[in-house]
């Protein structure tokens, strides 16, 4: 079988439902490409029948190649270890729930093919409800800010990427990530194209709004000091109030005298400080803890098995 010049990776974690869905409208449309490819699912310990399935689809098409996780380790880890196992020029990055329709790939290959290194996508009219498009929005924003990056939708996994941004992702070995933006940092012409956007197909989305707010961390702190400078800078305005207000306390008492009115706006003033220094606190230690986890240098992830490649 000729080299893949394109390459499909699908992270999948209990997505039995979709699977064959995917698998019947993926196929063709990467054959109607007329390019060599190759379909690499990666299984992240999922625990209905996924696996059993993927297994299937290895043995009856040739194209597909299947890495099975020893345990959940999550969706962006899952993207990296089939990096590390592809081999197309050109590397798209799909979800398996197919709310990106598969039909959009080749208008990403052809904007690759213009001679852009990585390519997103802009997810027009979200099926998504009105609290996941506005936090998305608000997610967009803020992160463009600090880091300086400039893309329109970091929640959107459908990409492509060529294979030179590729290898220096694989040589990236960091324990928590966010592939789009690391990949944006490698990239010398990116480019987004505009794609359609569907409801979730079956079953139920795998991101909670705890995972939600932890990828976020994740982006915001994997790719910029901005948070904690800008908490110095709330720290230094703090200190400056308060010294003034300290000043404006000392000459009210030698005009009026001693009062007791006011008590609750002092403690009301202090439970806001106190819940910045918290604050402070949080933002320091989730830092600290990126730290922590990349000093031990576990495994990122660990694959039991693969199916379909030819080792």
């Amino acid at each position: 079988m000729a080299a893949p010049y394109v390459s499909i990776i699908v992270p999948v974690y209990n997505e039995e439902p979709n699977l064959r869905k995917l698998m019947a409208r993926l196929y063709p449309v990467m054959t109607y490409l007329g390019r060599p490819f190759e379909i690499i699912f990666t299984d992240d310990g999922s625990r209905d029948r996924s696996l059993e399935i993927l297994r299937e689809m290895a043995r009856s098409h040739p194209e597909v190649k299947v890495i099975e996780f020893n345990g959940n380790f999550g969706q962006h880890m899952a993207i990296m270890a089939a990096f590390e196992k592809s081999s197309g020029e050109i590397i798209v990055t799909l979800d398996a729930d197919l709310q990106n329709p598969p039909e959009e790939i080749p208008k990403l290959v052809a904007e690759m093919e213009k001679g852009h290194d990585v390519v997103g996508s802009i997810r027009q009219k979200r099926q998504d409800t009105f609290f996941r498009r506005a936090a998305s929005k608000i997610v967009n924003i803020t992160t463009n800010k600090m880091t300086g990056m400039q893309m329109s939708d970091y929640g959107c996994m459908l990409r492509a990427y060529n294979r030179t941004v590729i290898d220096n992702l694989n040589r990236c070995q960091e324990m928590t990530t966010f592939i789009p933006a690391l990949a944006q940092t490698f990239a010398s012409n990116p480019s987004e194209v505009p794609v359609s956007h569907a409801e979730r197909a079956e079953g139920e989305s795998k991101y909670s709004l705890y995972r939600l707010i932890r990828l976020n961390f994740d982006l915001m702190t994997g790719f910029s000091v901005v948070p904690l400078q800008l908490f110095a800078l709330l720290g230094i305005l703090t200190s400056v109030a308060s010294v003034l207000f300290a000043l404006f306390l000392l000459v009210r008492r030698f005009l009026i005298g001693s009062e007791v009115e006011g008590v609750f706006t002092l403690f009301a003033i202090l439970f806001f400080f106190v819940g910045i220094i918290i604050f402070g606190i949080g933002l320091v230690g989730e830092y600290v803890g990126r730290i922590y986890q990349e000093v031990r240098r576990r495994p990122r992830y660990v694959v039991r098995r693969t199916y379909g490649f030819e080792e």
